[in-house]
């Protein structure tokens, strides 16, 4: 499947809808690709959001210890942005290069980063509830069997998480939804992996609540799981199949 072919074709579409000509359609593009290039040349900045969690099954200390961690997080990952916008990179190798060590670097920060906010942005819903006629719902049930073996699969994910998270994605290649097990924040990585539901299993984010009791805590945070942000996440990786094919 040729996504840039795809790509082009629906905007040559809508350009025509919009009686564009064709001509000057491509004097567009040529400005929104110089406009990229110079975007691209420099360093980003990301930003750490606030999450007010109301949820009783944390501690106030583990909630502020982990916002702390989420913003230290990006702290690096923007230390790192802009060390990247300036580093030699015609001494880049793979036994002794700072370009290296920087974009590892980067991998781990910006997972870090995203996937604490995709977990706080999914969790501590005090209403929780989900509906057998919502699209969260029915396509795990699809793709997993029951809903129910979801659940189950998933929270095997959590518990076999070495420092890390379990994850519910969808994968674009396979065309379906799956769980996984990352450890740390950058290992065992599925490509192509859209995140629909996150729930971190590093020892910081129970440990002070919970001791070495993971998997009642896993149970505490799945029970207060966000099915409004988690609908959101599938019908936008529902979109996505469909252009993809």
């Amino acid at each position: 499947m040729n996504i840039d072919k795809l790509i082009k074709q629906a905007i040559a579409e809508t350009l025509q809808e919009r009686g564009i000509d064709t001509q000057e359609s491509t004097l567009i593009q040529t400005e929104n690709n110089v406009k990229n290039e110079r975007v691209m040349s420099e360093s980003y900045v990301a930003e750490a959001g606030k999450f007010n969690l109301g949820t009783e099954l944390l501690s106030q200390k583990t909630k502020r210890s982990h916002q702390e961690l989420l913003e230290g997080y990006v702290k690096e990952l923007n230390d790192i942005s802009a060390k990247l916008d300036g580093v030699d990179k015609s001494s880049a190798n793979l036994n002794n290069s700072r370009f290296r060590s920087l974009k590892i670097d980067e991998t781990y920060n910006h997972n870090a980063a995203f996937l604490h906010g995709m977990y706080f942005e999914n969790i501590s819903d005090l209403n929780s509830t989900v509906t057998v006629d919502s699209l969260s719902y029915m396509r795990l049930a699809r793709d997993f069997g029951t809903f129910d073996k979801w659940q189950q699969d998933f929270v095997a994910c959590c518990l076999s998480a070495r420092n890390g998270w379990g994850v519910t994605f969808y994968n674009p290649h396979l065309k379906r939804y799956m769980n996984t097990v990352i450890d740390l924040h950058s290992d065992s990585v599925m490509i192509g992996l859209m995140p629909i539901i996150v729930m971190d299993c590093w020892e910081h984010s129970y440990y002070r609540d919970y001791l070495k009791d993971r998997k009642t805590y896993v149970y505490g945070m799945m029970k207060e799981l966000n099915w409004s942000v988690i609908e959101d996440r599938v019908k936008k990786a529902d979109t996505i199949a469909k252009i993809l094919g």
